[in-house]
């Protein structure tokens, strides 16, 4: 029994611990490095997102091609359709990433070119 309240008592102790060493300061300290993002940083996260767009894109066209050369030919109506599915939803994954990775890509590419306009705001006032 003392064991289990000497367990208790050490988590207690650890979660005081962490809840101290997550003060208000530190949350100021975070705040303001999360809002130091400039142009280079949207520019980073647009080239890799749009190079993950790319390589998504040629990943997506080696699906297809494989898919559209090697069609599956099943005798089983059930066992074809579970294959044109899984087919789809694959093939329907591999868009979506190249889909989401070029808007999010083309996203940071109009943000950091509004960053300029932004910064020569602040710098005149």
């Amino acid at each position: 029994m003392s064991k289990e309240k000497d367990k208790s008592l050490n988590l207690n102790s650890l979660i005081l611990t962490e809840q101290k060493n997550s003060s208000p300061k530190n949350d100021s300290e975070n705040k303001k490095s999360q809002q130091e993002k400039g142009p280079s940083s949207f520019f980073l996260g647009a080239l890799t997102s749009l190079l993950l767009a790319w390589v998504s894109l040629l990943l997506t066209e080696k699906v297809v091609i494989y898919f559209t050369i090697h069609a599956p030919q099943y005798s089983s109506p059930i066992a074809q359709s579970i294959s044109s599915g899984l087919k789809t939803l694959i093939i329907g994954m591999c868009c979506l990433a190249t889909f989401s990775f070029a808007f999010i890509g083309l996203g940071l590419v109009i943000v950091f070119i509004r960053s300029f306009f932004n910064a020569n705001r602040v710098e005149g006032d």
